[in-house]
């Protein structure tokens, strides 16, 4: 591994900040034995999504163990697009709509829990109020029981950063008695209440589609539809309460801002579902997940043939990786990057390859209607009847959970 795949590695986001600086539009991280190149320039982002039939997505060595190795999250090919219609069949249109009561109801639920003049930890609070409403689109109610096993587990692995460390470095021989082999116990039990819950399932909710084998998908095995459906509980969850938190970290920054859309909630009924009914919230999100994306990168490609990529020879085996964050943080596209400024999207329309929070072409989140709806209801819906002040925010900073950005496990915020 060389100098600067290590400092990828280990020290994310300053080596990216200064990739950033110095102009760079993509970076060489290593050449042998495996060429990778980091890319955030939109041209190049561009060519790698609409030449997606000469690549394969590559696993992750942080998200699989959480995911499994049948995860819908890293298939290729034609179980790659079966998953895509089945699974995003339910998270667009009238299903997407009927998701509203959900999340209005969960986010009332969840207000209950920070009465004025409480303490909030918002991460856990974030985390714990996305987490009953994936468990709901995915059971059809909140399974309390495995949602808490689940949190435990997770956290175990990604809680802080020494846990993350030993997560993803120590993995030592299942004879050794060590965090690892606990992490690879609790996801066995864990599995087990996944296969114990799915036949309660409710009708159409995602579990029981795959539980029922719905074309062109068909019937999972067992082993598959644990996957899938811890999978969809992260995925559906730990980004989705990052930019939550973000918000209301850069809003309480910029009191000017959340004067004004609070102005604009307290003009309409609307409870944030509908972008065009709420546009400067909509912005709000929009920059939110623009300058703080929760998601770092756009997934691993390989390439499986030869192809040019930004005027470079690229040969077949090379991998690729899409970089969100460094592309939202270019001068040319975005002036004064660190800048939170809602603005920017306030009747604009951006091209994917300059704004891709959710990623691109095929390997695009499933979820991203629906979190941004989440997102902005949730932020409706607290905006609305708390007065949410992060503690300290100067002092705050990002790091990374996984391969998520996100606040460390301690911000507090005061209620009124």
């Amino acid at each position: 591994m060389t100098l600067n795949a290590l400092r990828f590695k280990m020290d994310t986001l300053r080596f990216l900040d200064e990739r950033t600086a110095a102009g760079d539009t993509f970076f060489e991280l290593q050449s042998r034995p495996e060429r990778r190149l980091l890319v955030w320039q939109p041209e190049g982002l561009a060519e790698i999504f609409r030449s997606e039939h000469r690549m394969r997505l590559a696993s992750s060595s942080t998200v699989e163990p959480l995911s499994g190795h049948h995860s819908l999250l890293f298939a290729n090919g034609p179980r790659h697009t079966a998953y895509r219609k089945v699974i995003g069949a339910r998270l667009r249109g009238r299903p997407l709509a009927a998701c509203r009561d959900t999340i209005r109801q969960e986010a009332e639920a969840a207000l209950e829990d920070v009465r004025p003049g409480s303490v909030v930890n918002l991460p856990e609070w974030s985390r714990a109020l996305a987490l009953r409403i994936i468990s709901r689109v995915l059971f059809g109610h909140v399974d309390h029981e495995l949602l808490t096993t689940f949190t435990r587990w997770l956290d175990s692995a990604l809680g802080t950063r020494s846990r993350m460390l030993a997560y993803r470095y120590l993995r030592l021989p299942p004879a050794v008695p060590t965090p690892w082999r606990t992490f690879q116990r609790r996801r066995a039990d864990l599995c087990d209440r996944v296969l114990r819950a799915a036949p309660h399932a409710t009708d159409g909710s995602l579990t029981a589609v795959l539980r029922d084998g719905e074309p062109p998908l068909g019937a999972l095995g067992d082993d598959d539809l644990t996957d899938q459906v811890l999978s969809l509980l992260f995925a559906g969850h730990e980004t989705t309460a990052s930019a939550m938190t973000s918000a209301l970290y850069w809003l309480g920054r910029h009191p000017d801002v959340l004067a004004d859309v609070r102005a604009e909630l307290a003009a309409t009924s609307a409870d944030g579902a509908v972008a065009e009914d709420v546009p400067l919230l909509d912005a709000v999100c929009r920059e939110v997940l623009r300058i703080s994306p929760p998601a770092m990168i756009a997934g691993n490609r390989v390439l499986t043939e030869d192809m040019d990529i930004l005027g470079h020879r690229a040969a077949a085996g090379t991998r690729l990786t899409p970089c969100i964050y460094a592309a939202h943080r270019q001068t040319d596209l975005y002036p004064d990057p660190l800048r939170f400024d809602p603005g920017r999207f306030l009747g604009q329309r951006t091209q994917a390859q300059r704004y891709l929070p959710f990623g691109g072409g095929t390997r695009r989140c499933l979820g991203a209607d629906f979190a941004s709806m989440e997102m902005r209801m949730v932020l409706a819906a607290v905006l609305r009847t708390r007065d949410v002040r992060v503690l300290s925010p100067h002092k705050a900073t990002f790091a990374l959970r996984g391969q998520v950005l996100c606040f460390g496990p301690t911000l507090l915020a005061t209620v009124g």
